[in-house]
């Protein structure tokens, strides 16, 4: 039913928040009571944010309505024997849980759990599941004895009614006003997903129960599916990358000899963003640097690139070996930024031999 919770803003003052009561049929997270405040969780991923009490009926305040009818018995009777399990094999406290749709979370009172702990607990609440355990309810009045001797939090001052013991046979005894299996088979299968780390030095177990074992299996077939026509369709781009690639090299091969020919017996500077080293030499080569100076480079206008400075050994005394430097520039925008008209290149001159390679220049 519609409804309003009481909260303080962040200036202090009190504010009104609109919302649902939600009464279930037993009661999952318990109430405000005693001076201890009430457990938080979550019903179907839909945050309850606070738990009070009208008697024998505990009225759950959310944020949005819930359909009448939901049952959570399955994960909930899970929880139960997880946290019984995992107390009685390693001293591993549940200080809260939480329940939702896809999946549910138990919070453990310790800052990490192992792998071989997670892996003995859910071996064994599954044989316990196929030992086909009974699970009882009993309701016990308030002042019977026995009411101290089962685990479970303490009740609000205004609890009407019998207390209600959930009894896993042969394995937990715990006070709970929620909904449970009558047998553990009904479970069909519980299973660990992760661990993780949680608030307050404090570990979230997350688990599976029941159909959700097997909604969570069809998933990820599903996926499984889909991963293999993508495993499938990234090899044939793989390899027509590869094609493309090899095709890209013959023609940056043929655009040098072409780049040769039109060029030959000339001095020659040459800028090409596709281009490679090999690109470079093959020009190089083809041309032949005893008669003609070149000043060769590649690489993206934007980044760093590569370049080559050849010519007649008495131009290119001073560029390197044999008449040729190559090396790689930081900056190629410098170069790729100015026009073929733009460029002059000064070359040595029987008038002028003292000029060579170092003299180029880029105006």
């Amino acid at each position: 039913m519609p409804a309003e919770m009481q909260t303080h803003g962040s200036n202090g003052k009190k504010e009104g928040l609109s919302g649902f009561h939600v009464v279930l049929e037993d009661m999952l997270l318990f109430p405000k009571g005693r001076g201890q405040p009430n457990d938080h969780g979550t019903i179907n991923d839909i945050s309850v944010l606070r738990v009070t009490c009208r008697g024998a009926q505990a009225d759950h305040f959310t944020g949005t309505s819930l359909a009448p009818g939901s049952q959570f018995q399955v994960q909930h009777s899970g929880q139960h024997l997880i946290t019984a399990v995992a107390d009685s094999l390693f001293g591993l406290k549940t200080t809260s849980w939480e329940l939702g749709r896809l999946w549910s979370v138990i919070e453990l009172d310790s800052p990490f759990v192992t792998a071989e702990q997670v892996a003995t607990i859910e071996q064994s609440v599954n044989e316990k599941i196929r030992d086909q355990l009974p699970v009882s309810v009993q309701e016990l009045s308030l002042d019977d004895p026995e009411v101290e001797k089962v685990r479970g939090s303490g009740l609000p001052d205004d609890h009407a009614g019998p207390i209600q013991d959930v009894t896993i046979e042969g394995v937990d005894s715990n006070r709970c006003c929620g909904t449970h299996v009558n047998n553990l088979s009904y479970l069909q299968i519980i299973k660990i997903l992760v661990t993780e780390k949680g608030k307050k030095n404090k570990t979230n177990l997350i688990f599976l129960a029941g159909n959700q074992v097997l909604k969570s299996h069809g998933t990820e077939n599903a996926l499984t599916t889909l991963l293999k026509y993508h495993v499938e369709a990234v090899k044939k781009l793989q390899n027509y990358s590869k094609f493309l690639q090899k095709n890209n090299l013959n023609l940056l091969r043929d655009l040098a000899v072409h780049i040769v020919h039109c060029l030959r017996n000339s001095a020659v500077i040459q800028y090409r963003k596709e281009g490679d080293s090999e690109f470079m030499n093959i020009i190089a080569s083809e041309i032949g640097s005893e008669e003609t100076l070149l000043f060769l480079t590649v690489g993206d206008e934007k980044g760093a690139g590569l370049f080559l400075l050849a010519g007649p050994a008495e131009a290119a005394k001073r560029a390197g070996k044999k008449g040729r430097f190559q090396g790689k520039a930081t900056k190629m925008n410098y170069v790729s930024t100015q026009s073929t008209e733009e460029r002059e290149l000064r070359v040595p001159t029987p008038s002028d031999p003292g000029r060579s390679l170092m003299d180029i220049k880029i105006m």
